[in-house]
């Protein structure tokens, strides 16, 4: 069960400005249900041209629904170009945090109020930036690339977190992890990492691609691997779970772990396993 804080509690039990803007200057609309969660935000300016009023409408969890309602009480007041600097940031810290697992939802409204803004400047619909990733949820490249660099996200998990892509069918994780690597530099650094590894950084570096790379999958069908010693270029390990009594443990061994290690580390590895 997820720890929410109280101010996300009371978002969601006593949400503040539900329904719509009658005439509204700006609506911005996200998601679908679908996906599990969507969201119509709409805003009306005064004379001063600051919003006197922000109105949403949310299909999804408790934190979507808290989310939602704290970006119109963060909207009201502010002008334009003050609201434009909101960030997804900016409305879990006003709820005193959500878990990583929920923090999609402030993502959700980030975008929402991105949309309404630019609906507001006569720009009609926004055209979708990027290429779609990931199919199940419709989220593209430069979504995801943007998520990695504003919320320094470092792995697939994280990723899914944010923008959830990668939570369905899991297809698009391969992807996912090359704009990673990309925003991170990582194969570069890995490539030339190889040529002049120390023995503890090679060791820090398989258990590296251990953690990242291999044991997410492993984990997937009950199975899991656990780094017993590197000698030299020798890497010895104990398959786990179902990995430990599966037939193909051999193959995934040799074909998957000890592949995956040539790539990430040095072709000059081999992996043994140890009974």
């Amino acid at each position: 069960m997820w720890e929410y804080t109280d101010k996300v509690k009371e978002h969601f039990i006593n949400p503040r400005n539900v329904g719509e803007v009658e005439s509204p200057d700006g609506v911005g609309e996200v998601g679908s249900m679908a996906c599990g969660d969507a969201l119509k935000l709409s805003f009306k300016l005064d004379e001063n041209q600051r919003i006197k009023e922000a109105k949403f409408q949310t299909f999804g969890c408790a934190s979507a629904i808290a989310s939602s309602s704290a970006l119109t009480e963060m909207l009201i007041g502010k002008t334009i170009a003050e609201a434009e600097k909101i960030t997804n940031e900016d409305i879990a810290d006003y709820l005193g945090g959500l878990p990583k697992e929920k923090m999609h939802c402030s993502v959700l409204g980030r975008d929402a109020l991105e949309k309404a803004i630019y609906c507001y400047r006569g720009q009609g619909e926004k055209e979708i930036d990027g290429r779609i990733v990931c199919e199940c949820f419709g989220v593209t490249d430069k979504e995801i690339e943007r998520a990695v660099k504003e919320n320094s996200l470092k792995t697939i998990e994280d990723v899914t977190h944010y923008v959830k892509a990668g939570g369905g069918c899991e297809k698009c994780h391969d992807d996912i992890q090359q704009i990673i690597d990309a925003v991170y530099n990582t194969v570069p650094e890995v490539v030339e990492a190889k040529k002049t590894l120390t023995n503890i950084q090679k060791i820090r570096l398989i258990e590296e691609t251990l953690e990242r790379e291999i044991k997410p999958a492993l984990q997937k069908d009950g199975g899991n691997i656990e780094l017993i010693d590197v000698d030299g270029d020798l890497v010895k390990v104990q398959l786990i779970g179902t990995c430990a009594t599966c037939k193909a443990s051999q193959l995934t061994l040799k074909n998957y772990v000890e592949a995956r290690l040539q790539e990430m580390v040095s072709p000059d590895l081999i992996v043994e396993e140890v009974k």
